[in-house]
């Protein structure tokens, strides 16, 4: 997600920066490119995402990633009474298993033992992984509606999430082995599949589900003047 006052913070100081070059001649100082990786004590941003540089630790929040997955789509078996998310979710948890026994097969054959749940590197990451233990938690114990609603919008959030981080290790490990790299590859594709179905889903909710939550599906309709 963006936020747009970091944005407005950066545009000031580089306003600010830049006013004493243009008064005394010199040309203001271009703004940094877009797309550039920046590394900083391990961790590599991009594009507002971060991301590893260590080979296990990126393999460690992949595998969470994957676990998570699978227990949620668990979760839509039991606590689901729309067919189509308790279909989606066995998709989630098919595909994910997959993804994941590539992985764990992976790090076996480079000798490591992958984190169920990995130590945060930073701040935002803490902040990220408490966010979605508490997700998980309110799945377990709702059903129905509230549930489809939940699940769905943490699916398209959770998506996104690893969506950047795959996308930063990609750019930030460029000399990966071609092992790690196929898998980050097939990751970029089928991760956007997934979110993009999840969000079809979230959009399909009737008014009911507390979607959105800026006020009711349908307007009221205006009173007859008298």
């Amino acid at each position: 997600m963006k936020h747009p006052l970091p944005g407005l913070v950066l545009a000031a100081s580089l306003f600010a920066q830049s006013a004493p070059l243009a008064q005394s001649g010199m040309p203001d100082s271009p703004p940094p490119p877009q797309d550039t990786v920046s590394v900083q004590k391990g961790m590599a941003t991009y594009r507002g995402y971060t991301a590893p540089t260590d080979e296990k630790a990126l393999l460690d929040r992949l595998h969470h990633a994957n676990q998570q997955e699978i227990k949620a789509g668990q979760l839509a078996q039991q606590r689901s009474q729309n067919p189509d998310v308790k279909a989606f979710g066995a998709i989630m948890m098919k595909a994910h298993t997959a993804l994941d026994q590539k992985l764990t097969s992976y790090a076996r054959s480079k000798g490591l033992k992958l984190a169920d749940t990995p130590k945060a590197m930073n701040d935002a990451e803490e902040t990220a992984q408490a966010t979605a233990k508490a997700t998980m938690d309110q799945l377990a114990v709702i059903r129905g509606a509230p549930f489809d609603s939940v699940y769905l919008s943490s699916q398209v959030a959770g998506h996104d999430a690893v969506l950047g981080l795959v996308h930063t290790a990609q750019k930030a490990m460029p000399k990966a082995s071609p092992e790690l790299a196929a898998m980050l590859m097939d990751l970029s594709k089928q991760v956007p599949a997934h979110r993009h179905q999840a969000w079809s889903m979230l959009g399909k909710l009737g008014g009911d589900s507390g979607v959105g939550g800026s006020g009711p599906a349908h307007p009221p309709k205006p009173k007859p003047k008298p």
